[in-house]
């Protein structure tokens, strides 16, 4: 993760985050555990729980509390009142700044400590989830912090969403079954930032892909990259794998599972495990049984339906989540937005705030220096053009 690491080395030399807590709610991985040491060389206080309870590395965990001191609470599995138990944890330390995935943190401390939140420096948040969620108390007047979108940076959608979930997603089912791609049919739910990383990538693996959308635009985007593009119920009649990428709750249910095929594979991709509808597949299935591990058989009306990961984050459930050199830039941006919010130069009030453009432009700027990539600059008088209503002398 060599931008993570450029980015630590600046921090252990100037300590911008001297005397900072740090509240963590993320996947506890490999990658993670450089961002918290990251954040520990620029001097702040760091304690971290889990956002998922089936990604964390129980021995990443024990490596941060034994060998950097650093608070953890996570433990691989763990249910859903221990989770909470976690997050209050963390909410007890009243942090200055959280960093969160899926914004389980933010809004805890919002609903337990609202006076802790209004003296915060800000939060950051990974995911699109997490950002409708705090876009949505923002507009009810509740939101009392800054938030910066890290999650819609330009090198977080490029990287994380596109190229990160559409890699490991497919991963991540395909060690859960072994399945061939090529000649299948896979239906892809939601074509955002992620949706077109997961088309893309199934397609390079030789599977027939159709999108489902309730966009207007990104459907007409999907179909002219070639695409089948289809309503859910339709397409759920033609899919052999389904993947869910939405945000959104009940994006297969019953009336979508009485009509696929024997044999069809689900599996999800969102942030929660909502997008497949768990209660109505229980409801029209006769019988179940685990068939592999993480591979959970439904019978529906004589066919069989494959649950993956209990339809919790496939690429993280079944597989590893991002590679590395993913999450160097998505944990380059969290470590840079946290840094902002403590030195307060731009004044952020309570909302959600975009991702400063020219941290963006460092991040990429030092994972082409780390590839060895030299770009073009702008002459100055390319960039006084650039920016000027007046016309070069040339133009008629």
């Amino acid at each position: 993760m060599p931008v993570l690491r450029r980015i630590g080395e600046r921090f252990a030399a100037e300590r911008p985050l001297e005397g900072v807590s740090v509240a963590l709610c993320l996947h506890v991985t490999a990658e993670t555990a450089n961002l918290v040491r990251v954040l520990v060389a620029g001097g702040a206080d760091v304690a971290l729980c889990a956002a998922n309870p089936l990604s964390t590395q129980d021995d990443v965990a024990a490596a941060l509390v034994a060998g950097d001191g650093v608070e953890v609470h996570a433990v691989h599995g763990e249910d859903l009142d221990r989770y909470a138990a976690h997050v209050g944890a963390l909410v007890a330390r009243e942090p200055d700044v959280t960093v969160d995935d899926g914004a389980d943190l933010v809004t805890v401390l919002h609903e337990a400590r609202p006076e802790v939140v209004e003296r915060m420096r800000g939060a950051t948040e990974e995911t699109t989830t997490g950002l409708v969620r705090l876009r949505a108390m923002h507009a009810e007047g509740r939101l009392r912090c800054p938030v910066i979108a890290v999650n819609e940076s330009r090198t977080e959608r490029a990287f994380n969403d596109r190229y990160g979930t559409g890699q490991s997603t497919l991963d991540g089912i395909l060690r859960a079954t072994n399945v061939l791609l090529a000649g299948a049919t896979v239906v892809v739910l939601g074509y955002g930032w992620t949706g077109k990383g997961i088309a893309l990538r199934a397609h390079g693996l030789g599977a027939s892909v159709v999108v489902c959308e309730v966009d207007p635009v990104r459907a007409l985007e999907a179909r002219m990259e070639g695409f089948v593009v289809l309503p859910a119920l339709e397409a759920s009649e033609r899919g052999d794998v389904f993947i869910t990428v939405t945000g959104a709750t009940s994006v297969l249910r019953g009336e979508h599972f009485e009509r696929m095929k024997d044999g069809a594979i689900l599996a999800n991709a969102g942030h929660f495990d909502v997008e497949i509808d768990l209660g109505d597949l229980a409801g029209v299935a006769g019988a179940r049984r685990a068939v592999r591990p993480l591979v959970e058989e439904y019978e529906v009306g004589g066919r069989r339906l494959n649950l993956l990961a209990g339809g919790r984050v496939v690429n993280l459930a079944a597989a590893e989540g991002h590679p590395s050199a993913v999450m160097d830039l998505s944990f380059a941006t969290q470590a840079l937005a946290v840094e902002d919010l403590v030195r307060g130069d731009a004044g952020l009030g309570p909302g959600v705030h975009p991702f400063p453009a020219a941290l963006d432009r460092e991040v990429a700027r030092l994972k082409l220096d780390a590839l060895g990539v030299a770009i073009d600059e702008l002459t100055a008088d390319q960039a006084a053009y650039r920016t000027s209503w007046v016309p070069a002398p040339h133009e008629d």
